[in-house]
Parts: structure tokens; C-alpha cells; sequence
């Protein structure tokens, strides 16, 4: 009696391991499977920030994808990025770009799009199956509060379509205002310097009204992966947008110094960027970092050939021209200056004249040439520093608190160089720190960092 007992009870543990081991093999299997993950990145009430991160968990490389889900009645997608959009009613189908579709085991890609009206997605599927397999449940801690401002209350919703008037840049009511803002680094080097939670910092804890989009030509950038680039540049428009911020498009030919060199790409680009974007209020275009070693001539002959590819497309955004010599107006060399551009200046309307400075480096004769150009040009700086023109070295806070007091007097726009944690005293953030992805608050900050964002949070008076 007493073995037969036994007996029975080895069976029911053996059963027990049994269904134990399968039950591990299922939840092995489907945290193997691909997945699709949601979440939505910022919550305004009205709107929202959607993203999915598809993650391939299996041994086989996935050579395209598909995700599909619901959309109560009225909520909708507007904006999306890094995928094909189609639909059927509420029913939404993504599907990968040609350059994301591949995701070899252990890797992922995301997708992202802005959603219009307060519901989420349901019934999702990717390539035909469960987003997300079915796997045991577990307690995690619930997401954080959305941080990106409601559009109500941002520089975008503030001032609307941006256009010139005299020499100053104007917002939709023709009052003259001031933007300030920060430029990314090259996309190439930190891509992850800019990302969602780096970008709700600047817009909400510093209190910036505009991003540049730093897209090197060469170096790395554009030239050696065009379709990949500008799908990022879209990418990052769509973050801007989402957060409120007006967006430059910054086209950062540096060297070959001949704009003309790039013409064809810039064309090619711009007609992209303008069309996809030609509905946007927030979108301004950029089409020359900073030209050097040839003259005005030469400068003037791009933007007339590059500028009527985005007008034709979108009439209505400022468009901004790089000046000779490093977008000095010709003061670091023999570039004409202002004379140069008044004697013969680009034909268009909406445009403004690009001037940078590095304080440490450029000092009476640069700001007296700002100060001097601004009463009879439109001028914008996109791009300065505290430091030397090379982004580094010592910080002249001295010299750089008198460009901003000068440009804060003529409400002439700027940007600071750089909003990443490169090496040089010129990037905001200490290194390490875009790898941590903790940048709130002053602690990540170098010195120009901690500057910067203390002169940023008081807005113009819109």
C-alpha cells in the first residue's frame, strides 16, 4: 500500500516537473517570438507622442515587418516616421521603410507617430501575431507622467507661421520676437544626445522655443546614407513638432567650403524635407552652415538655385542663408561683408541672413559687424558659443553675455553649439551622459551647459 503510494505520488511530481517544463517551454517560446512594443512618449490631453519598438527575440533574421492595430472612433494618426502608413476605417498598418525592415536576432527598430485624440491602440498585430506573446504576468511599476508641455502653452502655439518683416523675424501677428534654442550635434556622432527624454528637457526645463537639426553633409553624414539621414531629419521635425518647438533644418556643408559642391544633394533633400513638411508652421530651412573660401557670388548662385525647390513647395517658411567666411558676413575674411549682400541680394521673400560667433575667439569686431548688420539685414544666428571657434577651450562668459544683451535688444534669434556630451567645454551635457539618458536638472551640465539653460528659461515676450 505504502509503495503503491509512493508510486502515485512520483507520478503526480513527475507530472507536476512535466507540466512545469512545458509551461517553461511556452513562456521561453514566446519571449523568443518577435514582439511589438507600445508606449506613448508624451500625453497632452488632446494629443499624443506614439511609439512602437519592434524587437526581434528570435534566431532568424526578420527581413521585413508589418504592425497593425485599432484606433477608437475619433482618435487618429497625424505624423509618423520610420515606416509606410496605411489604413482601413480605424484600422492602422505600418510597415518598415527599405532601409529599417531588416532586424537581425537580438536587435529592434521603432516607428513613431502623433495621435490625435485621447485613445491608444488595441488589437495589435505584428506580421499576423500578438505584438506582445502571451507570457506570465508581472507586477512593473506604472509609467511616468507625461513631461512635454501641452501645445497650448509652447512657442509654436504662441506665435504660429513665422515670416520676416523689415529686418527682424516676426510671428503670425507681425510682432518681432526672439527664438533661443540649442543645436544638436553632427547626427552621425550623437543621434543619442537628441532623443525623446533629452528633448522634453529642453523644451520644459530650459524653456527653448527651437531646435536645429545638425545634418553633416560629409563626414560622415548625408553623402554616405541620403535615404537614412533624411528619414531622420524627419524624425526628429516629428519630435520637435510633438514638443512645440520650431525646427531648423541645418544643411552643415562645412567642408568642401563651396556650397555649390553639395547643390544637387541639397536639392534633392530639400525638395523632401519641404513637401513632407510644407503643412507644418514650425519648419525652417537652413541651406548652408557655413560656406567658406569663396565669395558672395558664389553663395548668392546656390541659394537661387536651392530655395525656389523649397518654395515650390512650401511658400510660406523663413528660409535661412549662410554668409561668407564661416557665416561670418565676410569678417574672417575677404567675403564683402554686409555691402556685399545689399548690392546684390538674394531675390526671395521670408529670408534672413545667417551670422556666427564664438565668443572667446570673436570679439569687438565681430560684435560691432552684428550689431551694425542687424539694422539692415534680417539676421539670425544659428550657431554660437561660449568658448573658442573651435568649440573648445575656455569659456569668455563676459564677452558672451554682451552678444546676448546686443541680440536681445535688436530681437535678433539664436542658437547655442552643442546639445550633446562631446569632450569639448562647448557640448552642454559631461560625457557619459547621453549613454545614461539622465539629463534633467543641472547636475549632467558643464559650465557652459549650466550657462546656457540659466538664459534660455526666461522666454521673449511673445
Amino acid at each position: 500500500m505504502k509503495l503503491g503510494m509512493r508510486t502515485v505520488a512520483l507520478a503526480g511530481v513527475l507530472a507536476v516537473v512535466a507540466a512545469g517544463a512545458l509551461v517553461a517551454s511556452a513562456t521561453a517560446t514566446a519571449a523568443a517570438a518577435p514582439a511589438a512594443t507600445f508606449v506613448k512618449v508624451s500625453d497632452w490631453g488632446s494629443g499624443w507622442e506614439g511609439r512602437y519598438t519592434i524587437t526581434n527575440g528570435g534566431s532568424s533574421t526578420l527581413n521585413s515587418w508589418q504592425v497593425e492595430f485599432d484606433l477608437p472612433a475619433g482618435t487618429s494618426v497625424g505624423s509618423y516616421w520610420n515606416a509606410l502608413m496605411d489604413r482601413d476605417g480605424q484600422r492602422y498598418r505600418f510597415t518598415n521603410q527599405h532601409w529599417n525592415g531588416t532586424i537581425a536576432p537580438g536587435s529592434s527598430v521603432t516607428f513613431g507617430f502623433l495621435g490625435a485624440g485621447p485613445g491608444s491602440p488595441s488589437g495589435c498585430q505584428l506580421d499576423g501575431q500578438p505584438c506582445e506573446p502571451t507570457a506570465p504576468p508581472t507586477t512593473s511599476p506604472p509609467p511616468p507622467p507625461p513631461t512635454t508641455a501641452p501645445p497650448g502653452s509652447t512657442p509654436v502655439a504662441a506665435n504660429g507661421q513665422l515670416r520676416v518683416c523689415g529686418e527682424q523675424l516676426c510671428n503670425e501677428n507681425g510682432k518681432p520676437i526672439q527664438l533661443r534654442g540649442m543645436s544638436t550635434h553632427g547626427l552621425q556622432w550623437y543621434a543619442n544626445c537628441a532623443t525623446s527624454a533629452s528633448l522634453d528637457v529642453l523644451a520644459q526645463q530650459w524653456g527653448a522655443d527651437v531646435l536645429r537639426i545638425s545634418m553633416y553633409i560629409q563626414e560622415g553624414g548625408y553623402e554616405t546614407d541620403p535615404r537614412g539621414f533624411t528619414d531622420l531629419v524627419h524624425d526628429y521635425i516629428e519630435m520637435a513638432t510633438a514638443r512645440g518647438l520650431y525646427a531648423i533644418v541645418d544643411w552643415h556643408m562645412l567642408t568642401p567650403g563651396d556650397p555649390n559642391d553639395n547643390l544637387s544633394r541639397a536639392q534633392t533633400f530639400f525638395a523632401e524635407i519641404a513637401d513632407r513638411h510644407r503643412d507644418k508652421v514650425n519648419v525652417l530651412y537652413e541651406i548652408a552652415n557655413e560656406p567658406n573660401g569663396v565669395n558672395w557670388s558664389a553663395v548668392k548662385s546656390y541659394a537661387d538655385q536651392v530655395i525656389p525647390v523649397i518654395r515650390e513647395r512650401d511658400p510660406e517658411s523663413v528660409v535661412l542663408v549662410g554668409t561668407p567666411d564661416w557665416s561670418s558676413l565676410g569678417v574672417s575674411g575677404s567675403g564683402g561683408g554686409v555691402d556685399a549682400i545689399t548690392a546684390n541680394p538674394v531675390s526671395a521673400s521670408n529670408l534672413m541672413y545667417v551670422f556666427h560667433f564664438y565668443a572667446a575667439s570673436h570679439g569687438d569686431l565681430y560684435y560691432n559687424t552684428l550689431a551694425a548688420a542687424a539694422d539692415r539685414i534680417p539676421i539670425f544666428v544659428t550657431e554660437f558659443g561660449t568658448q573658442q571657434y573651435t568649440g573648445d577651450g575656455p569659456n569668455d562668459f563676459t564677452m558672451s553675455q554682451r552678444y546676448l544683451d546686443l541680440m536681445a535688444s535688436k530681437k535678433i534669434s539664436w542658437v547655442n553649439w552643442n546639445y550633446s556630451d562631446d569632450f569639448r567645454s562647448g557640448a552642454v551635457f559631461t560625457t557619459g551622459t547621453c549613454a545614461s539618458g539622465d539629463f534633467g536638472g543641472t547636475g549632467p551640465l558643464k559650465p557652459a551647459g549650466s550657462w546656457i539653460r540659466d538664459r534660455m528659461r526666461t522666454a521673449d515676450d511673445f
